[in-house]
């Protein structure tokens, strides 16, 4: 007669523990892979590279007369904002002026002191920032002593390409702050 106790049952031999084990791994497997997927999709725009620092198309060199006097010119470029992505966007402006050497010079638009944009007062020669009547001169440079600003507008990197087009390498920089740091 066979003893049910000592009888081993074909779930707890060598038969069930596989059957367990494969199925504890399918489980994993059909769990893991979604979550995996999930969370791929969650830190996409963690692990995107942005294109920040480029340079960026602004104008043809046909479009900045030769006088001296700056112009204001937007810039547009593609934006990612986490899962969105805008092409051609305004992204800011830039000054632009052809210097007495025939170079051009790009300063961007925001005063280093509040974040305000600059105007450029023709009368005077000079840029005033609305906000606190900080005033640049025609290169960026502090034109007041007692301007609050803490350092001069900030130049931006200028290069002509095809001889007829001006890229501005464009970056936003920390306002109230005596060193230009960029805005990530």
């Amino acid at each position: 007669m066979i003893d049910p106790k000592n009888e081993a049952s074909p779930d707890n031999g060598r038969r069930g523990f596989l059957k367990r084990l494969l199925a504890g791994v399918i489980s994993a497997v059909l769990t893991l892979v979604p979550a995996g997927a999930g969370l791929v999709v969650l830190l996409d725009p963690l692990r995107r590279k942005i294109a920040a620092g480029g340079a960026v198309r602004v104008a043809s060199l046909d479009a900045l007369p030769a006088d001296g006097v700056p112009r204001q010119f937007p810039v547009l470029a593609d934006r990612v904002d986490a899962w969105n992505k805008f092409s051609n966007v305004r992204i800011g402006a830039v000054y632009l002026r052809r210097t007495a050497q025939g170079k051009v010079e790009a300063l961007n638009v925001v005063c280093p002191h509040a974040g305000c944009f600059v105007d450029f007062i023709a009368k005077q020669g000079q840029f005033r920032c609305p906000c606190h009547n900080s005033l640049f001169a025609v290169d960026g440079k502090i034109a007041d002593p007692s301007s609050p600003a803490a350092r001069a507008l900030d130049s931006l990197k200028v290069e002509l390409r095809n001889e007829k087009e001006i890229w501005v390498k464009f970056q936003n920089y920390q306002a109230g702050k005596k060193k230009k740091i960029p805005v990530a």
